[in-house]
């Protein structure tokens, strides 16, 4: 996988990763005639409910099996079979199906259990605040709720009812209330009895059909068994425990920099604390990521083989599909990686930005 795919696929998860869901409880359950603003909080609150099912992605992020990027490249770019047992957000089980086994994420609190039938290897993990994204995060009621932060009921129109995993679902197109914002519309259709999204399709602007689709083929509203949230290594399993979970953690937590406070008139999220920074909300959101001059150099040069490139001594310039991203500078200049779903020129006033301010750690103190 060449690195600006790699990163494409962190501005991804800059979209689907951060911030916290606001509550709004005890709202009448969703039907083909609830208004636009009911279903829009149904949506948002999805994952504090119980539920359980099958659930499959499909990506049209065509991105090469390669690295530590394989199990992203898979999710994003490929289909793939879920199943997937959900208490609450502190409490679920997600079982990645392989034609030779499967990948398990089980999750308690703030730490989540890996478990990898074809390597026979457990991984466990606190989970830091900013981080690639897992089959975890593109479930259909958690992708709907965090990209729907922002959104109000005047950005939102119905859609015909559908029937999904044998239930009537009621439908719900979203424009992003940003004008900086890259995806045209999300579309969405949430169980007429619970409220919880089945399937939700994100289009790029310009797309006839949807760059990503996470849809329930089966679904329960029963929480489910608590034995399913259980799991015991087996004796023969090499037991892993990361303090680092991914490059992007890597970055923020030991990168001598922090990046200013707002870029392209977006904010800093809640979740940014270190040297990497996530701007913005719900489908307009940026991820900037400081990168060494060997890390910059090899990146920019794989950017400069992607057909529509734009570069010269200040930045280099990308964008595929929704996604956008930008790398300051110059060769042997170190930079800052910018990549998330907003336009052109909101991308690149949010590289200049990060430029003109950020600090050092030492002056940032």
């Amino acid at each position: 996988m060449t690195p600006v795919r790699r990163w494409c696929v962190v501005a991804l998860a800059a979209v689907l990763l951060v911030a916290a869901p606001v509550a709004v409880r005890w709202l009448p359950a969703g039907s083909a005639d609830a208004s636009g603003a009911t279903l829009l909080a149904q949506a948002r609150t999805a994952t504090d409910g119980s539920w359980s099912g099958a659930v499959e992605l499909d990506g049209t992020l065509q991105l090469p099996d390669a690295d530590e990027f394989s199990g992203i490249a898979t999710l994003l770019g490929d289909h793939t079979r879920l199943r997937v047992w959900w208490q609450d957000a502190e409490h679920w089980r997600v079982d990645r199906l392989l034609l030779t086994g499967e990948t398990d994420l089980v999750h308690h609190g703030d730490t989540t259990v890996e478990w990898s039938y074809e390597r026979d290897r457990v991984t466990v993990s606190h989970d830091p605040d900013i981080r690639l994204p897992r089959a975890g995060d593109l479930l259909p009621p958690v992708l709907a709720e965090r990209l729907l932060r922002g959104v109000s009921a005047t950005d939102t129109t119905r859609l015909p009812a559908r029937r999904l995993a044998g239930r009537s679902a009621a439908g719900l197109r979203v424009r992003p209330p940003s004008p900086l914002s890259s995806i045209d519309h999300v579309d969405l259709w949430s169980d007429g009895a619970s409220g919880v999204p089945l399937l939700v399709e994100v289009y790029a602007t310009g797309s006839s059909s949807p760059d990503f689709t996470s849809r329930f083929t089966d679904y329960s509203p029963a929480p489910p068994p608590s034995d399913t949230l259980t799991f015991v290594a087996p004796p023969s399993a090499d037991v892993r425990y990361d303090d680092v979970l991914d490059i992007a953690d890597a970055a923020n937590q030991y990168a001598p920099v922090r990046p200013p406070e707002a870029v392209a008139g977006l904010r800093q999220t809640d979740a940014s604390d270190g040297a990497v920074a996530v701007y913005g909300e719900g489908t307009a959101q940026v991820i900037a990521i400081p990168l060494r001059d060997r890390e910059a150099d090899a990146f920019r040069e794989q950017m400069a083989l992607t057909p529509g490139v734009e570069k010269d001594r200040l930045r280099t310039l990308v964008t595929l599909g929704p996604l956008g991203v930008l790398l300051t500078g110059a060769d042997g200049d170190g930079g800052w990686l910018l990549a998330g779903t907003l336009t052109r020129d909101a991308l690149e006033r949010a590289g200049q930005d990060v430029l003109s301010g950020f600090a050092f750690l030492d002056e940032a103190r």
